[in-house]
C-alpha cells in the first residue's frame, strides 16, 4: 500500500508506492550521451585559452587539479543591486544581476565525481569554500547555489566533468522553505536529528564516518535519492572545517561510485544547499544527489507531490549491497 511521507526540510508532502517499485535491473542504463563538439574540449589541459582567465586554479604549479573560470553564456551577471519594475498588474521584473562560474573539478575528460581520489575530492570541496566565500563577501548576492550536472538528461551540455556556481541576488523559494522547515522542527535541527534518528533506525544508511553521514531520507521523492549530511552542525558551506569538507566530499565519492555500480552510469544532479548568505538560523548546510532514472510525469508537474516508486529503505538496501 502506498505511504505519504512528510518531508520536514521543505514542507511537502511525497508518495511512496513501494507496490509499483522496480527491480535495479528495470533501470536500465539509458543515459543519452553529451553530444560531442568537433572542437577541442575547452575544459581539458592544454585548452585555457578556449574559457576566460581563471579565477582560481588549484594544484601545484603549471598543473592544475581544479580550475574556476567565469561562465561564457552566464545566466546571472553584473553587479547592479536588485531593483524591481512593475510594468503592469502581473508584469514585474528585475536584472538577474550576480554570479555565474563553472568548476571544472578534474584535468581528466572521461572521469566523474565517482572517480575522485580522497585527496581530489577535498580539494574540490576546499575550491568549493573559497568561492562561497568569495560570493558572501560580494554586495547584492544573497545566496549561492552549488550544482553538478551529470549526463544530458540532467542538464549536462559539456561532456568533461564539470560544475557551476550560481551567485543570485534573491533567495530561491527551495532554500526559503527549507529555512523554514528548520524553524518549524521543534526538536533543535532537523538535520542533526535526522542523524541521530537514521542511526538508531539503521536501514535507511549508505554510508556514516566521523565527518558525515549519508542516507537515503524517509521522505525521498524520487528512486535513490540520497542526503549527504556533515555531522557537524554549521549553517554555511563556507565556514565548515576543513576536514568536514574533506569528509562531504569523499562521502559523495563513495556514494557515486556505488550509484554507479548498482545502476550502471546514469544521469545525475549533485546540488549543494547552504545558509543563503548574511542569515544566521538554524540551517545545517548538506547536498542532495538526485539521480534521474524516472521521469517526472502529469501528476507531479502537476500538484508538486513526488511519486517514488523506490521506497527508500530498499533503496538504501540496494545501494549497500554494492559496497565494494
Amino acid at each position: 500500500m502506498s505511504q505519504l511521507r512528510l518531508n520536514p526540510l521543505a514542507g511537502r508532502w511525497v508518495t511512496i508506492s513501494g507496490d509499483r517499485a522496480f527491480r535495479p535491473g528495470a533501470f536500465d542504463p539509458r543515459m543519452l550521451p553529451v553530444e560531442a563538439d568537433p572542437r577541442p574540449c575547452p575544459f581539458c589541459p592544454g585548452h585555457e585559452e578556449a574559457t576566460p582567465p581563471a579565477l582560481e586554479t588549484y594544484g601545484p604549479a603549471g598543473q592544475w587539479l581544479v580550475r574556476v573560470v567565469p561562465n561564457l553564456y552566464p545566466a546571472f551577471s553584473g553587479q547592479d543591486p536588485l531593483t524591481v519594475e512593475h510594468l503592469g498588474p502581473v508584469f514585474t521584473q528585475a536584472r538577474a544581476s550576480g554570479i555565474h562560474e563553472i568548476f571544472v573539478f578534474t584535468p581528466d575528460h572521461d572521469s566523474s565525481w565517482a572517480d575522485l581520489d580522497d585527496k581530489q575530492a577535498g580539494l574540490v570541496m576546499a575550491a568549493l569554500r573559497d568561492r562561497f566565500e568569495d560570493h558572501a563577501n560580494t554586495p547584492g548576492v544573497r545566496y549561492t547555489q552549488a550544482i553538478v550536472n551529470h549526463g544530458r538528461e540532467a542538464g549536462a551540455s559539456v561532456h568533461h566533468p564539470h560544475g557551476q556556481l550560481l551567485g543570485i541576488p534573491f533567495v530561491p523559494k527551495e532554500l526559503s522553505d527549507e529555512e523554514h522547515g528548520f524553524e518549524r522542527f521543534a526538536g533543535g535541527c532537523v538535520l542533526c536529528t535526522t542523524l541521530e534518528a537514521e542511526a538508531e533506525a539503521g536501514y535507511r544508511t549508505v554510508l556514516e564516518d566521523d565527518g558525515a553521514v549519508v542516507v537515503c531520507p524517509y521522505w525521498s521523492g524520487t528512486p535513490y535519492e540520497m542526503l549527504v549530511i556533515p555531522r557537524a552542525h554549521e549553517g554555511h558551506l563556507h565556514e565548515a572545517k576543513p576536514g568536514d569538507l574533506v569528509s562531504v566530499g569523499r562521502a559523495i565519492q563513495r556514494v557515486l561510485d556505488r550509484l554507479r555500480r548498482l545502476l550502471q552510469d546514469v544521469p545525475y544532479n549533485l546540488v549543494f544547499h547552504s545558509s543563503p548568505h548574511l542569515h544566521d538560523s538554524m540551517f545545517h548546510w548538506h547536498a542532495h544527489v538526485l539521480p534521474k532514472v524516472t521521469t517526472r510525469a502529469g501528476f507531479e508537474l502537476g500538484t508538486g507531490v513526488m511519486i517514488n516508486v523506490v521506497p527508500p529503505e530498499q533503496a538504501a538496501a540496494d545501494l549497500n549491497s554494492v559496497t565494494p
